[in-house]
């Protein structure tokens, strides 16, 4: 068996998507922007040039001649998801503080692929006292092209010194799942906010409902 991990950050370890979808939907309905909701869902995993550009392309559509000031709507979420973050605390997935050390104790080398950027990767994974388990993090500010390509992953094998075809990707997205299929890996998708269809569940090597059946998968 593989003995390399690499993870997805938000929806996988934090339940982060959730409430960045919720910043999104707040500060869009009350800029009047309609269909922000599943604007969000399609920029699930992709790093913030790529999300940047798919929202300007869907405003352009949507309402054509006039300009979408992307800079101030990201800004106004970023201001409320920090803010519900220091009231209520990170949102830890379940199981997760239990796989790492887990995985860890057994032999295994972890990565994180995180689409974020690499200051909010770190701050996050600090905060919740995890950063310590992964000897790899590859954000999405240190690739050219986001996930659904596979740029990502082949950059934190190179890293880890892994071979793709041998390592396994923890991935609840869509876009995370095609990257690491893109790349060769072994992706084990956790769903989160987007179940799989045919196309996703043909890529995976695996579908778990939550992160403790990912470890009884490895502990098997």
């Amino acid at each position: 068996m593989s003995k390399t991990v690499i993870f997805d950050m938000d929806g996988v370890l934090f339940d982060t998507e959730r409430l960045c979808m919720e910043g999104w939907s707040r500060v869009g309905e009350k800029a009047g922007i309609r269909g922000i909701e599943e604007i969000s869902r399609q920029c699930i995993g992709l790093n913030g040039s790529d999300t940047r550009e798919l929202v300007l392309n869907a405003y352009e559509r949507d309402y054509p001649g006039k300009s979408f000031p992307y800079e101030e709507f990201r800004r106004q979420v970023s201001e409320w998801f920090w803010e519900e973050i220091e009231k209520n605390g990170l949102p830890i997935k379940e199981g997760a503080k239990r796989l790492l050390p887990y995985l860890q104790q057994s032999g295994y080398s972890l990565g994180l692929a995180s689409s974020s950027r690499y200051d909010s990767v770190v701050s996050h994974l600090k905060q919740a006292r995890l950063i310590d388990y992964f000897s790899v993090i590859v954000s999405g500010d240190m690739v050219q092209h986001s996930k659904p390509r596979p740029d990502i992953y082949l950059l934190a094998c190179r890293k880890l010194g892994a071979r793709p075809e041998e390592t396994y990707a923890i991935e609840d997205s869509p876009n995370g799942i095609r990257a690491a299929a893109a790349a060769g890996l072994r992706p084990i998708m956790v769903p989160d906010l987007i179940e799989p269809d045919e196309e996703i569940r043909g890529l995976c090597f695996l579908i778990c409902e939550n992160l403790t059946q990912v470890m009884g998968y490895f502990n098997r």
